[in-house]
């Protein structure tokens, strides 16, 4: 192959990853070049067009030996820097197999997996809850890597945040909201985890498979407790959730969480703890980026959360 292969990037990538900033577009600009640099350097043919998320291309392959894999192009970021370790450490357990890496650009070569085809397929909800859970334990059962990001300095830095960012919120009860799950991030931060999480684990992150039914995709590793982990899982397809209405909302969350913590063996009032400190976590991205109100999704599951623990 020529040393000048460029690959196409789609146009509606290009628009929505360029609103990021300057250093997005930047990498935009060399992202041909960049992908055609990989494919010539592993060896790899094209075999169909690309795909993309919110902040990655994924570019259908066929290696030297006829074997499918995808080439994951993503910029190096906080959130990619660990990405291969993680996954190296995972060996392809419940999770997309690595079959090649650039540490310095964070290119990825990927087993190939079903990706028309998610958890978010199947009709049956507790099917796919029940396949994730099994995902997540998998997961969780390894330890972190050294040098793997930290809850624990995470926590820290959302607790220092927290009592400017809620004055920017309108609505009071949201702001005592936040106020209570940072209080349970407070509670717990002195024993924060050492296991692998994904960081990321719902049901449109979860591909059918050759080797196993469903493999995890796209994580972000993160060294903490399991408790963490839950939210993803939580608001999964929400708007078949939404749809139920009032008490049916409340019923659908409770029997996600017994789902999840009992299958990763979880102490419920510990893991309520940290999936409010997810809660926070988003809802400090959101006052970040200019919003006044928290997400309507968050605030049904934290209140669903603390009415229950309440009643225990």
């Amino acid at each position: 192959m020529s040393s000048s292969t460029l690959i196409d990037v789609p146009d509606v990538f290009a628009a929505s990853y360029g609103t990021q900033g300057p250093e997005a577009r930047a990498w935009l600009v060399e992202l041909p070049r960049i992908g055609g640099e990989f494919l010539d350097r592993w060896r790899l043919r094209p075999d169909g067009p690309p795909a993309h998320g919110m902040a990655s291309l994924v570019l259908p392959v066929l290696r030297e030996d006829g074997t499918p894999a995808v080439l994951k192009l993503q910029q190096l970021r906080e959130e990619t820097a660990h990405t291969a370790t993680g996954l190296l450490a995972w060996r392809g357990e419940g999770v997309v197999r690595l079959l090649d890496h650039d540490e310095r650009s964070a290119t990825q070569l990927l087993e190939r997996l079903d990706a028309a085809r998610t958890l978010s397929s199947l009709d049956d909800d507790d099917t796919a809850m029940a396949a994730l859970a099994g995902l997540l334990a998998r997961l969780t059962a390894v330890a972190a890597p050294i040098g793997v990001r930290k809850l624990s300095g995470i926590a820290a830095a959302m607790l220092e945040r927290t009592p400017e960012a809620v004055t920017r919120l309108g609505d009071p009860a949201e702001r005592r909201l936040v106020e209570v799950c940072a209080s349970a991030v407070a509670e717990l931060i002195g024993e924060s985890g050492d296991r692998l999480l994904h960081w990321d684990l719902h049901y449109d992150n979860v591909l059918a498979a050759r080797r196993e039914p469903w493999l995890a995709i796209d994580p972000e590793p993160l060294a903490g407790d399991p408790g963490f982990e839950l939210l993803p899982a939580l608001d999964s397809a929400w708007e078949k959730v939404a749809a139920s209405g009032g008490p049916g909302v409340t019923r659908t969350v409770l029997r996600r969480f017994d789902l999840l913590t009992g299958a990763l063996g979880l102490e419920r009032d510990r893991a309520v703890g940290w999936t409010l400190g997810r809660v926070l976590q988003n809802a400090l991205w959101d006052i970040e980026d200019g919003k006044v109100a928290l997400e309507p999704t968050q605030v049904a599951i934290a209140t669903a959360l603390l009415e229950h623990r309440s009643a225990r």
